[in-house]
């Protein structure tokens, strides 16, 4: 069963940053994704990749990880950049 983990990023769509400090366990698909036969969604058998699970802090879902013998891999946090930028200089 392989996993990974990984800070949860800000939301594209809004400008709050709500559970951003939030770190993330997700499990990975174990088989791929088909068509269902009759109304063409794909989907698969495998409920395991449904299953995110949320930790405080990267360390404790290290430690979740390790305790149910998951393998998993931290992706680690991009930095975070502001572009100050005024409102002038979109007219130049």
């Amino acid at each position: 069963m392989a996993a990974r983990i990984y800070q949860r990023p800000k939301n594209a769509m809004q400008s709050g940053r709500a559970r951003t400090d939030e770190w993330v366990l997700e499990f990975e698909q174990s088989e791929a994704r088909r068509p269902d036969p009759l109304m063409g969604w794909t989907g698969s058998g495998d409920t395991q990749a449904q299953v995110q699970l949320t930790f405080p802090t990267k360390e404790e879902a290290q430690t979740y990880a390790r305790k149910y013998d998951i393998v998993a891999r931290v992706h680690a946090t991009p930095p975070k950049s502001l572009k100050l930028q005024a409102y002038a200089d979109n007219f130049r």
